[in-house]
């Protein structure tokens, strides 16, 4: 089997995302970056089908030179080879990065019976790219996807739905967009790291095909209520202040 799974370096999930002046685009001075919790499982998933199944995993990714340090971490927890498009560092929209990661498919001439991507990025959530790739293909695409079982020649992959979960199965191959929660991603090891970074990445200059599009007016960062923290007490003599908070908010 040869797997693909789709990354894309994303600012820390749990870091305060600040604003360029002109409010067009992030400010990155100050901040970290790693990839969509999302695709970490997708990076897993690959691995772990590869494992079950034998083949390759390839991890690939359209971004600045800086993108690269995903991909060491994506092989260092498992992947075979990175694939860097080398992008530069404007965003770019979902149908541009859709039909160059199909072209960069095609131009690897490699046959990845199965594409994995992250149901949507941690940044933009567009939802998109792992379908517009499928259309691009002319593959089959299931999204939303916590569970997953390949057989020969077809996937089976369950989304969880209210009350219980659909099940599809598709021939391969297909492009399967996953969610936290079908697997648990691997820590890579400080060895793992180190022999990923002498790893040679495969890179491709993609071209930028932009389809319509909108005009971008200004981005907002949504507010922030900090709220200051009020100390009740110290040991059995805050018993009777936590008891009036409680009765306060209607829990006693």
């Amino acid at each position: 089997m040869e797997a693909l799974a789709c990354i894309k370096r994303v600012p820390d999930t749990g870091a305060k995302i600040p604003l360029t002046d002109d409010q067009q685009s992030i400010d990155t001075t100050t901040l970290g970056f790693t990839v969509s919790p999302h695709e970490e499982c997708a990076v897993e998933e690959a691995v772990q089908q590869v494992e079950t199944h034998g083949g390759s995993t390839t991890a690939l990714t359209l971004g600045p030179e800086e993108a690269s340090e995903q991909l060491y971490t994506a092989i260092a927890r498992g992947a075979d080879e990175g694939v860097l498009l080398e992008a530069g560092d404007e965003e770019w929209r979902p149908t541009a990065t859709a039909r160059a990661i199909a072209d960069a498919i095609e131009e690897l001439e490699r046959k990845f019976d199965l594409l994995l991507f992250g149901n949507e990025s941690a940044d933009t959530e567009n939802y998109q790219v792992g379908p517009r790739v499928a259309n691009e293909l002319d593959v089959p695409c299931v999204t939303g996807i916590k569970d997953l079982e390949v057989t020969d020649g077809s996937a089976v992959a369950k989304r969880e739905v209210t009350g219980g979960s659909e099940v599809y199965e598709v021939p391969l191959p297909a492009v399967v967009a996953v969610k936290e929660g079908i697997n648990s991603p691997r820590y890579p090891s400080m060895r793992s790291r180190m022999r990923a970074k002498r790893q040679e990445l495969t890179r491709m200059d993609p071209e930028r095909v932009d389809g319509p599009t909108f005009e971008r007016i200004r981005l907002e960062a949504p507010e922030t209520d900090e709220g200051a923290a009020e100390v009740l007490g110290e040991g059995p003599e805050a018993a009777p202040a936590v008891v009036d908070v409680l009765e306060d908010i209607g829990v006693l």
